[in-house]
């Protein structure tokens, strides 16, 4: 049965939701794309997740839509002499290059690209957002930020420079072998995480598409023959 609403429901697949009964719940439940996240998992985890998928289609006689999400570059914070500082609302905190543990005033940023990159009244964002740090000065090595949300930074957690042009690549080396292995197993789509401008979807169309142009042809689909149109 396809049903003619708009909203489509995009489900991410875990250790948890990878067998044919569990995607089978979920799409009865309303699910219609199934998100298989290549920031964690091997392929064969991968594998046997579009097998599954595959497999609940045939059960709930409808398609189900499967999408390979790449990772992309990932920014991470260093470490805390202690594993985690508390912080507040105007909490003062240095980012910089030093790998020495941090502490309640300063941790390392092992990433030399974003402290070039940072401006005074640039934000980041620490683990999903959670923490906010607006940044008051920045030398191109460091940067002094403050506190606008969140009450804890711990070892490792991820950040994010939204508006903030990174000197990087979109598709990392890793990204290029999932790539490959996700086009091998014949996902429907492919999603790209850290797009800053137009050459980076432009670079994913040419690498989905084998390097042949076909106006008007969404590269982000790949559709197998036997496969029903959605």
């Amino acid at each position: 049965m396809i049903r003619t609403r708009r909203t489509r429901m995009i489900c991410t697949l875990g250790p948890a939701t990878r067998g044919v009964e569990r995607i089978e719940a979920l799409a009865r439940a309303g699910g219609d794309v199934f998100r298989l996240n290549f920031s964690h998992g091997s392929h064969d985890d991968h594998a046997a997740a579009y097998e599954a998928v595959r497999a609940a289609a045939v059960r709930v006689e409808r398609p189900l839509g499967i999408l390979g999400d790449l990772q992309g570059p990932k920014f991470r914070l260093g470490e805390f002499a202690g594993g985690r500082v508390p912080i507040e609302a105007g909490h003062q905190m240095q980012l910089d290059l030093n790998p020495a543990p941090g502490d309640a005033t300063r941790v390392c940023v092992p990433h030399p690209e974003i402290l070039a990159a940072l401006k005074p009244g640039a934000l980041v964002l620490v683990d999903d957002g959670k923490v906010r740090l607006r940044v008051e000065s920045a030398d191109g090595k460091s940067a002094m930020t403050v506190v606008e949300a969140g009450d804890e930074l711990s070892d490792h957690k991820g950040l994010g420079v939204p508006g903030v042009r990174i000197p990087l690549p979109a598709l990392t080396e890793k990204d290029r072998k999932d790539l490959a292995f996700a086009l091998r197993l014949g996902v429907d789509w492919i999603a790209l995480s850290f797009v800053q401008h137009p050459q980076d979807m432009a670079e994913l169309r040419r690498l989905v598409d084998g390097g042949h142009h076909r106006p008007g042809v969404d590269r982000r689909r790949r559709r197998r023959p036997d496969q029903p149109q959605q």
